[in-house]
């Protein structure tokens, strides 16, 4: 019996408890007051010594009313206490649930049902509600260089400014990380508004927040999406649904392409904001399936090293060749290596990717004259590893590949990353004889101190200038200013980008340079390379031929042999 009775009380909520209690304290008072009336005047008069004692089982059962009285009184408080401590501490667990606990801002999970909410009441109000997709541009270098209890800190002051700036009637999430978004209705006659709370947002968030001797510069970009753009869709997907999915629905679909509007704001420099348009969600499926395509590929040896040529200019000798790669995708097919080389460096591959080039460039160039040289992009990405120069020294020697046969390349952007582990790098790569080629000079920003203080054995002149010779107004004084310095810093010069005899003959003029373009043929594959040279006896260990001169036609577009 007293098993069931308390399977039944588990089974009963705080809230019955209570009452039960209160009603056992209840009926014990009436029973007291009953019994009490006739008892206790009784018990009076004995003690005065002027009447009968009460009947014994009459006392028993006023003091178990007492009992019972203060047993149903404590327990009802007890309850009573018990409950209120629970609803708030499901107060707090919802709050938890609910709300960011550094900022205390709403958070991802909550962010969706309360949008739900506010484009429900702002329809019933005839307004539209855009979504704003903020992220703050490059926090992680300042979390890196400050540390995260620094970051922590400018994340809350930045929360605290995004609120100063939204209308009463506004959402502020913080979606994670330093993601936050803001939910705003507005009048959608008038979506100016949205473009004038943005333009607020990028141009008084930017500020250099200084906390506890920490400096840090901070700017953000936003992507915006509205209602508006996404009504028709909605109601055709979900003609017939629950209404309530509907909702649910818009408010995911609004986060959805406010994030892709927030990632064209990055992609087109930062600091600034977009508002989505499809044509940027079918940018991203296909960059989705190109990033799934290299990792695929990279599995399955899809990415291929081509070659092309570098000539001496003046005695028009092939020197050597510069590796590029060359991505054919069985589903996208030829990629750009314009294309997939900047997302193989965003999602972290370029490091694989590369090695897996270089290790079949170099088994390839092996086989070649001792003669010719190869040269070899080199990431920027690359150069933040402080094990780059042992794991490619590692490579030659797996390779049994001179150092000197090979010349790195590396483009201006590398020296502004990290100075200090870039001159470490190529010092000790140097050392090892491998050379060293500053790339697309002229695009960057390297100074003359730079460039006298890097061990480089070349300068490569970036194409856009080199192409500018065929035009009938062109200036070649600039060309001619970068032939200068490197003369006077004792760097030789190659010039890229040459695809005609007439870019050709202007070059010659400035003295000893090596140059590279489709001029002297299109960037051919290993095998194409490799006959090209056996035809020509430029193959290691091919005979006396390899004692020669490696000389091209001088007024040909193609090299002497196109075997293969």
């Amino acid at each position: 019996m007293g098993d069931k009775f308390r399977q039944v009380a588990s089974k009963v909520g705080p809230a019955e408890r209570d009452f039960i209690a209160l009603g056992i304290a209840t009926g014990a008072i009436l029973m007291f007051v009953g019994t009490g009336g006739s008892v206790l005047p009784m018990i009076v008069r004995n003690l005065r010594g002027i009447g009968a004692a009460p009947d014994a089982m009459l006392v028993n059962a006023l003091l178990l009313n007492i009992a019972l009285i203060i047993f149903g009184w404590r327990r009802y408080r007890e309850l009573t206490q018990e409950i209120a401590e629970r609803r708030e501490a499901e107060e707090a667990a919802r709050r938890l649930a609910e709300t960011d606990p550094l900022t205390g801002c709403l958070n991802r999970r909550s962010i969706s049902p309360a949008t739900s909410r506010l484009v429900e009441s702002s329809k019933l109000k005839g307004q539209a509600v855009a979504f704003l997709m903020i992220d703050l541009d490059n926090f992680k270098q300042v979390n890196d260089l400050n540390g995260h209890a620094a970051g922590d800190r400018i994340l809350v002051r930045m929360a605290e400014q995004i609120a100063m700036l939204l209308p009463g009637n506004a959402l502020l999430a913080r979606l994670g990380g330093d993601e936050f978004a803001c939910v705003v209705p507005y009048d959608a006659a008038k979506p100016e508004y949205i473009d004038r709370f943005s333009e607020k947002l990028v141009d008084t968030i930017p500020a250099t927040f200084d906390d506890h001797g920490i400096s840090a510069q901070v700017t953000v970009s936003i992507g915006i999406a509205s209602t508006e753009m996404i009504a028709s869709s909605a109601s055709k997907e979900f003609a017939g649904g629950k209404a309530q999915d509907a909702e649910d629905t818009v408010a995911q679909a609004l986060l959805h392409k406010a994030d892709i509007a927030m990632y064209q704001a990055k992609k087109k420099g930062k600091n600034r904001f977009f508002w989505f348009e499809m044509p940027m969600e079918k940018e991203l499926l296909l960059r989705n399936e190109i990033e799934t395509g290299i990792r695929q590929g990279l599995l399955g040896g899809e990415f291929q090293p081509f070659y092309e040529q570098q000539i001496d200019l003046e005695t028009n000798e092939l020197v050597g060749f510069e590796m590029l790669a060359r991505w054919h995708s069985p589903k996208l097919g030829e990629v750009s290596p314009e294309i997939f080389i900047p997302i193989a460096e965003e999602i972290g591959v370029i490091t694989q990717l590369s090695d897996q080039l270089i290790n079949a460039a170099l088994a390839e160039a092996a086989h070649w004259d001792p003669r010719l040289t190869l040269s070899v992009n080199i990431s920027p990405v690359q150069m933040r590893d402080p094990w780059f120069s042992q794991k490619l020294l590692k490579t030659l020697i797996q390779h049994n590949f001179p150092p000197h046969r090979l010349d790195l390349e590396i483009t201006e952007s590398c020296l502004h990353e990290n100075l200090g582990n870039v001159r470490v790098m190529i010092t000790s790569l140097k050392n090892q004889g491998v050379r060293i080629s500053l790339d697309d000079f002229g695009t960057g920003y390297s100074s003359l101190s730079q460039l006298r203080s890097l061990p480089f054995d070349r300068l490569k002149i970036d194409r856009s200038f080199i192409q500018e010779l065929q035009n009938d107004t062109a200036n070649p004084k600039l060309i001619e200013a970068i032939i200068s310095l490197g003369e006077g810093l004792n760097l030789p010069i190659t010039a890229e980008g040459i695809e005609n005899g007439r870019i050709l003959d202007t070059l010659k003029q400035f003295g000893q340079l090596k140059g590279q373009g489709y001029h002297y043929g299109k960037p051919e594959s290993g095998g194409d390379v490799r006959r090209r040279l056996q035809s020509l006896g430029l193959l290691k260990h091919s005979g006396a031929a390899a004692d020669l001169p490696i000389l091209m036609p001088a007024d040909a577009a193609e090299p002497v042999s196109q075997a293969g």
